[in-house]
């Protein structure tokens, strides 16, 4: 996996979340997500490195983050559901 994306119910969670992540010491960006993913319409979300998504995802839930919905994207450039 190269990297991952959170999605996020607003712009204002993408925010919070990227930052919170940051201050406990991951690679986190606020990113417009990228259109044709299943399911998603418009949106942002919130884009960790691929080794890392495992422990932020632990990290969003300790946050108290909504549960949301991830996509990791393969060395053959796909995007592809990553279960939460």
């Amino acid at each position: 996996m190269y990297g991952c994306l959170i999605v996020c119910r607003s712009v204002t969670y993408a925010q919070r979340m990227a930052r919170a992540l940051e201050k406990r010491g991951f690679s986190a960006n606020m990113v417009r997500l990228p259109a044709g993913l299943p399911g998603i319409g418009c949106g942002y979300g919130v884009k960790i490195p691929g080794s890392q998504i495992a422990q932020a995802l632990v990290s969003v839930k300790e946050l108290g983050f909504p549960a949301s919905r991830v996509f990791c994207e393969f060395q053959n450039g796909q995007m592809e559901e990553y279960p939460v």
